[in-house]
């Protein structure tokens, strides 16, 4: 059983070891250090959440929004928890916690090459835009981001 509840500093350490088992992901050495993930929960204090199962981090969203639109970032359940309902959960408990911050339309990216992630959000109702490019402009180049093989 799993318990999903809102993420805070406390739980970076757990976050942190799960986003390294996740094969394929992304971490930013800047905005993915603790002091990163501190000014974003900070500036979202009750948006991000965790799914804690046999007292560890076995899920994690980190969800934010700019007053207009929300946003979803780095998603993942443990490999051994999914398929369990646990990453519905947490979905859903942001997207209660935006609609109460008055938030009525949320985005998310996700790597083409992700097959898993890609099925899910497809499994539960996401519409993939087709009709729009995605840009980047990076302002800091010491943020690098290392892939988890």
């Amino acid at each position: 059983m799993y318990t999903i509840r809102t993420m805070t500093l406390e739980d970076y350490e757990g976050i942190h070891t799960l986003w390294n088992t996740i094969k394929g992901f992304a971490i930013r050495s800047i905005d993915d250090s603790r002091e990163g993930v501190g000014r974003f929960l900070n500036r979202n204090p009750k948006t991000s959440v965790v799914a804690v199962a046999d007292g560890q981090i076995v899920g994690a969203i980190l969800c934010g929004h700019d007053g207009r639109r929300g946003c979803l970032y780095h998603v993942c359940v443990r490999k051994d928890y999914r398929m369990q309902g646990i990453g519905k959960a947490m979905v859903v408990y942001c997207m209660e916690r935006l609609k109460e911050e008055q938030i009525s339309k949320v985005s998310l990216i996700a790597f083409t090459r992700n097959d898993i992630g890609n099925a899910f959000w497809k499994c539960i109702g996401w519409t993939k835009r087709e009709d729009l490019n995605y840009y980047d402009f990076v302002l800091n180049a010491e943020n690098i981001t290392a892939f988890i093989n």
